[in-house]
This record gives C-alpha cells, structure tokens and sequence, in this order.
C-alpha cells in the first residue's frame, strides 16, 4: 500500500499569516477576473510581486484549470519554483445540502512539485471564488517553500 505524506499547508499559511513580520510573496490587486461561455473560460488578474506589476489572462479546460493556468502564467517569470507546480487532486464538497444553490462550498486541491505533496483549502459560496483562493494559497506556499 501506497502512503505519501501531505502536508496541509492552510494550517501553516494561517500560522505564518499571524506571525509579526509575514510578508506574502505577491498580492492580487482586484481579484481576478473569469470569462466562462462553456467551452472556453478565461480568467484574467492583476499582480504585484518583487516590485513589478503584472496582468495577464489565460484560458483554461474548465473555470478552475483557466484560474490556475492565468496565475501560474503570471507569476512563472518571477517564481521559476512554479514551473513544476501541478495540481494532482480537486475536491468540492457540499457543506449544507439544504440550502440547495447557495449553500457554502468548500474546495480542495492537492498540489505537487514532484518531490513534495501539501493540500489547500477554502469556503465560499462561490465554488470559482473558493477554488481562486485555494490556488491563490497552494502557489504561496510553494513560493514560501521554495526559498527555504
């Protein structure tokens, strides 16, 4: 039986987020920006990071993959660690099925660099808007980790 360690790197963004002097690697200015007609999403955002700023879009297999494709795309050139940043696992679960539509989601990702395995995750009632910030998050941590 196969057992891989995965570390869960929301406990430990939250931990390094409330520590005095934590300063993120980037910043998303605005959000981001997603385009979805079904066949082709694209997804756009503004970022700041090493003092440039950059806005970039991209399109994507799906909502969640055109998100991952337009960060990874803009931050790559600053952050060369992200090249082999994957995401090997999506997971979106229900948190309250009575309230149908608009219930809260909660999104999981796993990520790998091919040697390292963590997982991120967020809620929302927005499954696009949870699965940006897990990916937001699972990018972070790599950079963080990256320079250690």
């Amino acid at each position: 039986m196969l057992n891989y360690e995965i570390t869960d790197a929301t406990k430990q963004l939250t931990i390094a987020r409330s520590l005095k002097g934590y300063s993120a690697p980037f910043k998303l200015i605005g959000g981001y920006r997603l385009i979805d007609n079904g066949i082709e999403p694209e997804a756009t955002i503004q970022i700041e990071a090493l003092g440039k700023t950059i806005h970039e879009a991209s399109n994507g297999n799906g909502p969640v993959d055109a998100l991952a494709n337009v960060l990874k795309k803009g931050l790559t050139p600053l952050f060369p660690c992200l090249e082999n940043i994957t995401l090997v696992d999506y997971s979106a679960k229900i948190l309250d099925s009575s309230s149908g539509t608009g219930t809260t989601v909660l999104v999981e990702i796993t990520f790998t660099d091919k040697t390292k395995a963590w997982k991120v995750y967020a809620s929302s009632a927005n499954i696009n808007a949870a699965s940006f910030q897990v990916i937001v998050d699972g990018f972070e941590y790599a950079i963080l980790n990256s320079v250690r």
